[in-house]
């Protein structure tokens, strides 16, 4: 039979606790907050006023139901005021020894078949568990912040942890209206270990000056679609909140991956700790403030483009999806566009599907029919390499295979005039690679769009060692001209987003693998709980099992980073060939 939880309890009321309190008291719940003395119960109190006085002004509350809610919530700083209670959830600050305590007293105070819940975000669970004579009825029950808006609540059962307080802990917290994912007892549970691991990662890109925050933020926001990008949530989440949070799960895990970057130490020794302190990776016009102001970091407008070739007509070289999309914004831009297939029935195929694109925009109201002409009128296709002469920048968009893309640059390199930039749309291949196989590898970029071209804002600009300054320039003011947003990076397996994506993608299966969680529970967690647009496994689903599996590969040879190894079972779902909704089969099969 399901337990009744009528009565609960609340230790710590910061902005965690008191939005948990918040939550229960919503939902009938008499609620009793603890904490260490009357001024911290003042300011708990506080929080839930200010809160709770947001949802009245917003609509979402009548001023009668916030009455009625602040009454269901008393307050001590004395925690036997929760002998009666039902369930106790602690929200104290992440440090084990002093959770141990509380629930060491908890467990005397109690009554016996109480559950005890812990909010810890990454402390081992049993350790908190083992601190009282019940281990069997502790439990995590871990929100996320601000409680009462966010949906997530992960469950986390320990070794011990009796299977009906599990059932009844994510049946409670069905009824509060919550998502539950129940998981083992691991460092980061499924949420943290996924996300802190590539704002780990993201530290790391910004530290060894690889891109800029800005550049990384956008690639992560415009080529994921991700609410926000990874150093302006760390700045949110706190670089101290951050550190411990990893270093809780590197001590666990001894993965190298979740090995906090000395740049948080040292953000964290000079004060640089985020919006609390209003300064980490940006600068805040004050503390607690979400407004970024401009600082000695923020690049000026325009810059990086001063220097830029004329260009007027661009070839494009390949037919296939991407090919398609990169010759639509090029002529729907203004440019004149020549593009290269390799037969008459492709060269057809290809301005078919330009033209169905653009009649979609016109029936969509975001064409007229006399733009639509204009830009048709500006495409040109043609088999033949040697058509390519004349053009001022040519954009290539064939298969990912280092040998064809090299074979085509040596003949880029013949047939086009000096001056010319040559650029790669390659996701994952060494540019200098191809810059290598010319006799101008100055004049060799890429320029790497994201699929559906005509649609995806984002274009990473990736300057090898040997590209010129004045063609990096040129790429970013034909980007701008194309009206998408530029983000600029070295010339390292997976450039900016993907070598974000692909290892949190990686996390994942593994994850999956070592029966951690189910898919289900964990593309939830990662779109309820952080807001992505998709879980990993609906993504991976989506790119294709195989490609992603290629793009891991390359980023492993690259980085020999132990932690960047294909998961296994990613490898044996491709040799299965259970390649995502291409097959019909992947981490899910589809009908």
């Amino acid at each position: 039979m399901t337990r009744e939880f009528q009565q609960v309890g609340v230790i710590g009321l910061g902005t965690m606790g008191a939005g948990i309190a918040e939550v229960f008291a919503r939902n009938g719940l008499s609620v009793v907050g603890i904490e260490v003395d009357d001024t911290a119960v003042a300011s708990g109190r506080s929080h839930l006023e200010n809160s709770t006085g947001r949802a009245v002004a917003r609509g979402k509350l009548s001023e009668h139901e916030q009455q009625a809610l602040l009454e269901r919530v008393s307050y001590s700083t004395d925690l036997n005021a929760l002998a009666d209670v039902d369930l106790v959830v602690e929200a104290v600050p992440e440090h084990l020894e002093l959770k141990r305590r509380i629930f060491t007293q908890l467990d005397k105070i109690c009554k016996p078949e109480a559950i005890l819940a812990t909010n810890t975000s990454s402390l081992s669970v049993t350790e908190i568990a083992v601190a009282t004579g019940r281990p069997g009825k502790v439990v995590g029950l871990h929100f996320f912040n601000p409680a009462p808006v966010m949906k997530l609540v992960e469950v986390i059962r320990s070794v011990v942890t009796e299977q009906d307080v599990v059932e009844d802990v994510e049946t409670f917290a069905q009824k509060l209206g919550k998502v539950d994912v129940t998981i083992g007892d691991r460092a980061g549970f499924i949420a943290n270990a996924l996300l802190f691991g590539y704002l780990n990662h993201a530290a790391s890109l910004y530290e060894t000056r690889y891109a800029s925050r800005e550049d990384i933020d956008a690639a992560m926001k415009l080529g994921c679609g991700l609410p926000m990008g990874p150093l302006a949530l760390l700045d949110l989440i706190g670089l101290d909140t951050a550190y411990e949070i990893l270093d809780t799960m590197y001590k666990q895990s001894r993965d190298r991956l979740h090995a906090p970057q000395p740049i948080f130490k040292q953000m964290m020794t000079a004060g640089l700790l985020g919006r609390k302190s209003g300064r980490g990776f940006y600068s805040y016009d004050a503390e607690g403030s979400p407004n970024v102001v401009p600082d000695a970091l923020t690049p000026a407008a325009g810059d990086g483009a001063t220097g830029a070739r004329p260009v007027s007509t661009v070839g494009v070289v390949g037919s296939g999806t991407m090919a398609t999309g990169i010759i639509e914004v090029f002529a729907k831009a203004g440019y004149d566009v020549v593009f290269v297939a390799r037969s008459p029935e492709k060269i057809a195929k290809t301005t078919a599907a330009v033209t169905r694109s653009l009649e979609k925009g016109v029936q969509r109201g975001k064409l007229t029919e006399a733009d639509r002409d204009a830009t048709l009128s500006r495409i040109k296709g043609t088999a033949k390499l040697d058509d390519l002469a004349g053009v001022e920048l040519v954009v290539e968009a064939v298969v990912e295979d280092l040998s064809v893309k090299q074979a085509l640059f040596s003949n880029l390199d013949d047939i086009c005039a000096p001056g010319a930039v040559l650029a790669t749309t390659t996701s994952s291949l060494p540019v200098i690679e191809c810059a290598a196989a010319t006799s101008r590898p100055a004049e060799v970029i890429g320029m790497h769009f994201f699929n559906p071209a005509a649609i995806m804002a984002l274009v990473e600009v990736v300057s090898t060692v040997a590209t010129a300054g004045d063609v990096e320039a040129t790429v970013l003011e034909v980007a701008r001209k194309i009206g998408k947003h530029a983000v600029r990076c070295g010339d390292r397996a997976g450039f900016i987003v993907n070598a974000l994506l692909f290892p949190y993608l990686n996390d994942a299966v593994k994850m999956l693998e070592a029966h951690y969680a189910s898919a289900d529970d964990i593309d939830s967690a990662m779109k309820v709980g952080c807001g992505y647009p998709m879980g990993p496994f609906e993504l991976l689903d989506v790119v294709g099992n195989d490609v992603s599996l290629a793009i891991e590969r390359e980023l492993y040879l690259e980085f020999r980073e132990p932690g960047f190894a294909p998961a296994p079972l990613l490898e044996h779902l491709v040799t299965a060939g259970r390649l995502g909704r291409k097959t019909g089969k992947g981490f899910r099969d589809y009908s």
